[in-house]
């Protein structure tokens, strides 16, 4: 299903209202809220929507739900301001608007064959999350997959049950690290990128996928790139300023590139010169 099938008839900024199926807490100010599409929706893992939520206005949020339940729209979307606020406070039964799906995805795909390292900061596990649903449940066509991921605190790690799920696996290696934590903690304290030395992955055939804070993307790829990893197989995705998803409006414009128009997954070595100048 291309993009457009979900896109209102008459004018494809317009969004369509699905209904709030359900909604979880998954810290103190991130919800994963589920829509019904009303018919199978496809979605590739990294692509985003535009998520209206009436009075307020539009964000852009990635997709956080399986690809294999193309009748359930998944995002996980931390409550930041209005427009952000008001989606996490749905309530089954209330509508939430959406355009998309929009953006160039993860290369899945591209990586079958060699190993996957997959690193989450923070909220940045939900882009992430797809891409590793969809990688174990075509387990067979990878060599090694490895999740480093991290937190501020015990408390902000998101998907608590899935997580120890993963965890338990004897064909993912999972390591999860947090900021901070209480005397009650039993797992790494310090940052995610600090991770990337001593996990196990063949750089020659490693495409690694990042997701988090700008500066923990900076340092997790220089961490990668000292391993060996190329920069060409090293993928973030960036969600800055994207307000229209089309390319039209320019606030998400990074250096000669719209967020929304070419990525929000890129390469490294294509990003990297417009990331590393300040206040770009």
């Amino acid at each position: 299903m291309s993009p457009e099938t979900l896109l209102d008839a008459a004018h494809p900024l317009t969004p369509r209202m699905l209904p709030v199926l359900a909604t979880r807490r998954e810290t103190e100010d991130t919800f994963t809220v589920a829509l019904d599409p009303g018919d199978r929706l496809a979605f590739a893992p990294g692509q985003f929507m535009m998520l209206y939520a009436f009075g307020t206005g539009e964000a852009a949020i990635s997709i956080a739900g399986d690809p294999a339940e193309p009748g359930r729209l998944v995002h996980t979307v931390r409550a930041l301001g209005p427009t952000t606020q008001a989606i996490c406070a749905v309530q089954p039964g209330e509508v939430v608007g959406v355009r998309g799906p929009f953006g160039r995805p993860w290369p899945v795909a591209d990586a079958e064959g060699g190993d996957v390292v997959i690193v989450a900061g923070g909220i940045g596990l939900a882009p992430l999350r797809p891409a590793l649903l969809w990688i174990l449940s075509r387990r067979e066509r990878y060599a090694r997959v490895t999740l480093l991921y991290g937190g501020r605190s015990p408390e902000q790690l998101l998907y608590g049950d899935e997580l120890a799920a993963w965890r338990e696996r004897d064909d993912l290696d999972v390591t999860v690290t947090v900021d901070v934590a209480r005397a009650d903690w039993r797992g790494r304290v310090g940052v995610v990128p600090a991770l990337v030395a001593a996990a196990r992955f063949d750089p020659a055939c490693t495409v690694a996928m990042v997701c988090g804070p700008e500066i923990m993307m900076r340092a997790t790829a220089s961490a990668l790139m000292d391993r060996g990893v190329h920069a060409e197989r090293i993928h973030l995705s960036l969600e800055r300023n994207m307000q229209c998803a089309f390319g039209r409006c320019g606030h998400c414009q990074l250096g000669p590139t719209l967020i929304c128009r070419d990525g929000p997954v890129f390469p490294y070595a294509q990003i990297a010169p417009w990331m590393r100048v300040w206040e770009l």
